[in-house]
């Protein structure tokens, strides 16, 4: 398994690796290959690809705003999970934010998405029941 920086090369793969894991919230403006692009533009070194078998696996994506990390899209193809792939693809990202200066990182997980959960629990991410989160969208799609 390769670890590396994702590249808008990447989108058809990791939008197909995505749709493949239950629990991921797409929106088609943030992700669609326009979106998706921008990110990549903002943030070139804090975003990750997994390998194997010739073929992505996994993916996370994370950025910041100068002060804290914020990690999105973070799946592992379902055949190659409970081989520390996810793991690996949050310490590079965690690694990758530490080196910008960032000392501290958040995320946003489905309540109904229980692997998930699971998952970034045991990643030492905890949960936070003082904050209600919102959202607005700016842009409108068709």
């Amino acid at each position: 398994m390769k670890i590396r920086d994702m590249s808008i090369g990447d989108y058809t793969n990791a939008y197909a690796l995505w749709l493949s894991c239950p629990g991921i919230g797409l929106h088609p403006a943030d992700d669609s290959r326009e979106g998706i692009a921008r990110f990549l533009d903002r943030n070139p070194k804090t975003c990750f690809v997994a390998e194997a078998d010739g073929r992505l696996i996994g993916t996370i994506m994370a950025g910041n705003d100068g002060r804290r990390g914020y990690n999105y899209h973070t799946a592992v193809h379902p055949n190659y999970r409970g081989r520390g792939i996810g793991s690996a693809l949050v310490q590079a990202a965690i690694q990758a934010l530490e080196r910008l200066g960032i000392g501290k990182a958040a995320l946003v997980v489905l309540e109904t998405n229980a692997d998930g959960n699971v998952f970034w629990e045991k990643q030492g991410f905890t949960v936070r029941t003082d904050l209600t989160y919102r959202n607005k969208t700016l842009e409108q799609t068709d």
